[in-house]
């Protein structure tokens, strides 16, 4: 009698000894399997018991291709079949079914159901599902819209009357002269920033390497400066409270300086636009951290506010 390795035979749990009343007809074990799940009795007092022939014995169980690499391994036990009272075991998993398996690849249920079309198995694209994109041509405001109630029309007659007189006491001239010097000590300060950070400067074909600050406008050391921020090559630590997020702003609010003192052919602007734009450029020195040019925009704006002081305090003038 040929008695398996036990470090060879799975786990089905405990060994169960059959009375005599369950070796019932049709139930022909293997005399080997008797030393697996005990008997009581002998095999020959085992009513129906017929001894099998080796044409009757069922195949063993292999688990894969045989091999012992991979996702194949023997099971050669000896041990069938099973009683009534024990499941058999698991169908064998082949290769490409082990996913335990190193190299084995485990295909999901839902792949062909999601590859494949509800109707004759025709594939559907994978965007079935998704919203239509949203064409860059579109005009938002020719999709869906409102149109808000319109005020009343005393509101709209008030709106729509003269409107009030600002008062503008400075000459062209002098407007001129302001405007220039806080658009030179910009260019300054931003010149003196990049320089101390060593901040790079593209070089453009088209323009001159940058030996003073006046070989660029005002304009062009703003966008330098947006480009930098913009490009995160500015460290929040060298602004003012680090204020890194307000940066881009103050540097557009400063940006009408370099248009007013440039175009001569420009409006004249009241007063109250002329301290705005120092005071714009004072907001510009003070994120740079630059002392020296906070002091001189402040300078500016306390002369020029003194001027329109004066000037509205003389008799005739009319500003």
């Amino acid at each position: 009698m040929i008695i398996p390795r036990q470090d060879r035979m799975p786990n089905y749990g405990p060994l169960v000894s059959y009375p005599q009343r369950d070796q019932r007809p049709g139930f022909n074990p293997h005399p080997e399997d008797l030393s697996v799940y005990g008997s009581r009795g002998s095999l020959e007092s085992a009513p129906g018991y017929a001894t099998p022939t080796v044409a009757e014995r069922p195949p063993m169980a292999f688990y894969g291709s045989g091999s012992t690499t991979g996702c194949s391994l023997p099971l050669n036990l000896g041990v069938t079949p099973y009683p009534a009272q024990f499941p058999p075991p698991r169908t064998p998993m082949s290769m490409s079914q082990d996913p335990f398996a190193p190299g084995c690849a485990i295909r999901s249920p839902d792949v062909e159901e999601t590859s494949l079309g509800r109707s004759g198995g025709v594939p559907t694209p994978a965007t079935d599902n998704r919203l239509p994109r949203r064409s860059s041509h579109r005009d938002e405001f020719d999709g869906p819209h409102q149109f808000l109630r319109p005020p009343p029309t005393a509101i709209v007659a008030a709106q729509e009357r003269e409107l009030p007189h600002v008062p503008t006491n400075l000459l062209v001239q002098e407007q001129d002269d302001v405007l220039s010097r806080v658009n030179d000590r910009l260019s300054q300060c931003a010149f003196d920033f990049i320089a101390k950070y060593q901040f790079p400067v593209p070089l453009e074909q088209d323009k001159r390497p940058i030996q003073v600050p006046s070989d660029r406008e005002w304009s062009e050391w703003v966008n330098l400066l947006k480009r930098l921020a913009t490009k995160r090559r500015i460290p929040a630590r060298v602004l003012y409270q680090g204020q890194i997020k307000q940066f881009i702003t103050i540097l557009e609010n400063s940006l009408e300086m370099r248009h007013a003192a440039k175009h001569q052919s420009r409006p004249l602007k009241d007063d109250r636009n002329i301290l705005q734009l120092i005071s714009a450029g004072l907001q510009v020195a003070k994120i740079l951290k630059d002392a020296a040019c906070m002091e001189f925009m402040d300078t500016v704006y306390r002369q020029t506010e003194r001027v329109i002081q004066a000037r509205k305090a003389t008799p005739g003038f009319i500003g």
